[in-house]
This record gives structure tokens, C-alpha cells and sequence, in this order.
């Protein structure tokens, strides 16, 4: 129970990557909020949470949704002991195809989703942070290996990382540690969303799973558990750091 008690916030924590650490992160003792835009997802993901977390729907690009909803979680359970940092997306407007063909428009969805909110969601939580929380930001494997249609996206989380050592020299007078998880491919309804038929969604997943060293694509549980050690006092000595958990892509 490494986190037991922990006050946590989990940005699109309602599916995919989010949902794992969530699960994680009650099994490990946690009680807190789950954040996301999708009200029915949120509701059926609190009821395989055991009551533990409360769901609260919020844009995490309006600036003002962000402090209504930490002010709210503060109300119900105190200052918050671990903010994970999640909410994002690879697929839409302004991922697919060549970077000549990104509209400024396209640019700027990606960049208020993947990089704006990743900023200002750390910023308004600080009034509701206690002195010495950890903050886990989920970057991507796409920020040290460029993929096809992923420019954007890529940059942006690339950035994350940066904002890791910068955020914890600008909180070390509060001992926030700050740190990135950075995935590769990993099983979540992403899949679903690129509009295949169940069987070719197993062999897209079986061939990008072929391309790392465990010869498989990631598990959101698996992300829960080194969301777990950063958040936790495990890692009481690490920051500004990130941790890449691809199965082995990016550094062969």
C-alpha cells in the first residue's frame, strides 16, 4: 500500500493509460479524482474504481475548468499528494501525414492538448499541492523517435520533458518533484478510434508490438505500476527525470 491514503488527480483518467494508473493506483491505497471529457467513460470507470476515486468532467484545455476542478477536489479530500498529468491524445486533426500538410489550425489543437495543458495544469494546481507532492507527467516514446504523421504531437512531448527539469528548479524551494513516464505503444482504445475491423486492430498491434524488444505492445497496467513508483516515496529521490517504458525501441 505505497500510496495508501494519498490524495491523487488523474487527468483523463477515465480510459486507456489513464485508467491503468488509476486501477494501480487504488490497489496501492489511493482515494482522489479521475479527470476527463466523457461523461458516460468516467462513470463506468469509477464503478470498477471501488468508490475510491470521484470522477469530475473537465476540459483540461479551459483554464478555468482546471481550477474548478481542483478546487473541488480539494474540498473533498484536502491537498493533493500525487497530480498525474495525463490527458492527451496522438489521434486527430493535425497527426496524419506529412508536416507540409499541418494547418495552423491543426497545429494548434495538437499543441493546446498535448503541451498548453499539460503547463497550466500543473500551474493551477499548485495552491492545491502539499509541500513535497509528486507531479508524473505521461509523455511519449514520440519525443525521442519521430514517427510517421506524429510531428506535432512528438515536439509537444518532447517539451514535457524539458518542463520536467525546468518545473523542478522552479518548485525546489517546495520539494515538488516533477517527472515524465514516456510510453511507447501501448493496448488502449486508441485503436478502436482509428476505425478497423477488430481483427486488423490485432495484427496492427501484433506487427508494432514486433518492433520492441519484448516483442509485444504495453499494457496499461504496466504504466500504472511506474506511474506508482514515481508518484510514490520509492522514488523520493528522483526528479526532473523521465522514465521511457517502450518494451525496448528506443534505445535499440
Amino acid at each position: 500500500m505505497r500510496l495508501k491514503n494519498k490524495v491523487a488527480v488523474i487527468t483523463g483518467g477515465n480510459s486507456g493509460i489513464g485508467f491503468g494508473i488509476a486501477k494501480e493506483f487504488v490497489a496501492e491505497g489511493a482515494i482522489g479524482t479521475i479527470v476527463g471529457r466523457n461523461e458516460d467513460t468516467l462513470k463506468s470507470s469509477l464503478a470498477a474504481l471501488d468508490n475510491k476515486f470521484i470522477g469530475i468532467k473537465c476540459d483540461v484545455t479551459q483554464l478555468d475548468e482546471l481550477t474548478a476542478m481542483f478546487a473541488e477536489t480539494e474540498q473533498k479530500f484536502g491537498k493533493i499528494d500525487v497530480l498525474i498529468v495525463n490527458a492527451g491524445g496522438a489521434i486527430g486533426a493535425g497527426t496524419a501525414g506529412n508536416m507540409a500538410d499541418v494547418t495552423e489550425e491543426d497545429f494548434d489543437k495538437i499543441i493546446n492538448l498535448n503541451l498548453k495543458s499539460v503547463f497550466f495544469t500543473v500551474q493551477k494546481a499548485l495552491p492545491h499541492l502539499k509541500d513535497g507532492a509528486s507531479v508524473v507527467m505521461v509523455g511519449s516514446l514520440t519525443a525521442h523517435k519521430p514517427l510517421d504523421g506524429l510531428t506535432t504531437y512528438g515536439g509537444a512531448k518532447a517539451a514535457i520533458v524539458n518542463y520536467a527539469r525546468s518545473f523542478s528548479k522552479d518548485l525546489a524551494h517546495r520539494k515538488i518533484r516533477i517527472n515524465v513516464l514516456s510510453p511507447g505503444t501501448i493496448d488502449t482504445p486508441v485503436f478502436e478510434k482509428l476505425g478497423i475491423a477488430e481483427d486488423l486492430a490485432m495484427e496492427l498491434k501484433q506487427h508494432v508490438g514486433s518492433a520492441n524488444l519484448m516483442q509485444r505492445i504495453g499494457l496499461p497496467s504496466e504504466m500504472g505500476k511506474v506511474a506508482v513508483f514515481l508518484g510514490s516515496d520509492d522514488s523520493s529521490f528522483v526528479i526532473g527525470q523521465e522514465i521511457v517504458a517502450d518494451g525496448g525501441v528506443y534505445h535499440f
